[in-house]
């Protein structure tokens, strides 16, 4: 069986198309998943900083407890 050449470098400009299309694909799962550790990381400062205020070893001090 005989391939001509012209098949052979469809399949390889359509493998490559794919594995770039895999290739952006993954990283825009890459970004996302840093913006998510991000903001995670942004809410877990803010729920400290949140408990620490309302318990008053935070940045300010409650004497009125």
């Amino acid at each position: 069986m005989d391939v001509s050449s012209s098949t052979n470098i469809s399949v390889k400009t359509e493998v490559d198309s794919v594995q770039a299309g895999k290739d952006s694909i993954k990283k825009a799962i890459d970004v996302q998943e840093q913006q998510v550790l991000s903001t995670l990381k942004d809410a877990q400062e803010q729920s400290q900083k949140t408990a620490a205020h309302k318990s008053g070893i935070g940045n300010n001090i409650n004497v009125s407890a």
